[in-house]
């Protein structure tokens, strides 16, 4: 590229010149791709893998590197949407998979590790009194909402624009998801205090909880600031209604979770990801007087089921994980390198003159290519699409593997090395990049 035609160089042209070299790279992942149309509806099973021009297919993980069909090789920074926290193969979480392999699946019945992962997240998570497990944070905040409304005998759940919950319980844009299981819900702007006291006060009567990540993930690693949680807090408890924290994803900033780092206590608490070391989980839990309403002892007792919800293999791995690998010392550790990482990025794109919010806490990052405050969802709307689009593509031609929507996530394996080369090869796109980026 000569210097005229750098000089005259479009965000669009950048953007078209990484998506042929993306594509020249990848061959055996785009012959997949297409094969895969045939049989499923964009080639996909789960939508948030889908990104054009077509995703790379992984045959291979380990430690924190994933390697696709082409045989390229990758630092995994996405961390599996920090579900893959213990990386991809952790040799506690593999023998006790092992050993649950051995002594036989489905077994139709309470097994030996699933009491001793529930009290470990009893004693880990501060609002948690007793735990039922489950097999997806879908299926964990469902049972939180369920739970709440058969609590109050009231239907009205209170969520935040932008909200994710899982596929049946999602809050895009302004509205909510045509695919949620329920629509009885009021939307108010997250981070906004005195919009929520006022929407929890006049639909008080009617108001079974409030759902909210304490720091919303699929929305740009946005934290909740305090003001906003504290009346949150005390709203629903004027009100008789519940305060839920979603932290399926949220759970892994500190030793007990949002709920600890906030000081806000909620009611109750759906968990997800990580926690079942790698295999499906879900669980949701929170105060005796709510959880025990699922006491099949009781008369009244309400009705909790799941093939699945024991899995010797996820509970295992869970059990595993929390008792051999993370350690309330290794939760800071990994959360105090994911900090340093994030101002180190915001540092360079700051040196070289380009727009970029690096947002998040500890270790869950997401950089959004702009000037403007970052509060809620809408917010990153000032981001364009394609400088998304050029980051990405560009990071994978380098051998990093992260999100279209610029979403990190640390796994343990991760090495303060990785750190650096993941700032050096950021640096690179900077330097090649900066004047069709959104300037400062």
């Amino acid at each position: 590229m000569n210097e005229t035609t750098a000089r005259n160089r479009t965000l669009e042209d950048a953007v078209a010149d990484v998506e042929a070299r993306y594509s020249a790279a990848h061959p055996k992942s785009r012959t997949r791709y297409e094969r895969a149309l045939r049989s499923m509806p964009g080639a996909n099973t789960r939508t948030v893998l889908h990104y054009d021009p077509f995703p790379v297919t992984l045959v291979n993980g380990e430690g924190a590197r994933v390697t696709d069909l082409d045989g390229h090789r990758y630092r995994d920074f996405l961390g599996e949407y920090t579900a893959g926290l213990y990386g991809h193969s952790e040799p506690a979480i593999v023998s006790a998979i092992t050993a649950a392999l051995e002594d036989g699946l489905v077994l139709g019945g309470p097994n030996p590790y699933e009491a001793r992962l529930a009290e470990l997240m009893c004693a880990r998570f501060p609002a948690v009194e007793l735990v039922r497990f489950c097999n997806s944070g879908t299926e964990a905040n469902m049972m939180c909402v369920s739970l709440a409304r058969a609590s109050t005998d009231r239907r009205l759940i209170l969520g935040f624009h932008g909200g994710y919950h899982g596929g049946l319980l999602a809050f895009p844009g302004r509205g909510t998801s045509p695919m949620n299981a329920s629509q009885e819900v009021v939307l108010v702007d997250y981070n906004d205090p005195d919009a929520a006291r006022r929407a929890i006060t006049e639909h008080g009567r009617d108001l079974a909880a409030v759902i909210l990540e304490p720091m919303m993930g699929g929305g740009g690693c946005i934290p909740a600031e305090p003001e906003f949680l504290a009346a949150l807090r005390e709203e629903t408890r004027r009100q008789g209604a519940f305060l839920i924290f979603d932290e399926v994803m949220t759970s892994r900033l500190a030793p007990g979770g949002m709920q600890e780092r906030s000081g806000v206590t909620p009611d109750l608490v759906a968990f997800g990801k990580y926690l079942g070391g790698g295999a499906s989980f879900g669980a949701f839990g929170g105060r005796r007087d709510l959880m025990a309403r699922l006491d099949p002892r009781a008369p009244d007792s309400l009705t909790h089921s799941g093939t699945f919800n024991n899995n010797v293999l996820t509970m295992a791995a869970g059990l595993a994980g929390l008792t051999k690998v993370l350690t309330p010392e290794a939760t800071i550790r990994l959360n105090d390198s994911g900090d340093r990482l994030r101002e180190r990025l915001q540092d360079a794109a700051d040196r070289h003159g380009v727009a970029m919010r690096a947002m998040g806490l500890g270790s869950m990052i997401c950089l959004h290519f702009q000037s403007e405050e970052i509060r809620r969802p809408a917010d990153t709307e000032a981001t364009p699409p394609e400088a998304r689009k050029l980051f990405q593509l560009e990071m994978n031609l380098r051998g990093f593997y992260l999100s279209r929507r610029g979403f990190m996530s640390l796994s343990l394996p991760l090495t303060s090395e990785d750190h650096d080369d993941l700032v050096a090869a950021f640096e690179d796109f900077l330097e090649e990049h900066a004047p069709v980026l959104p300037g400062r």
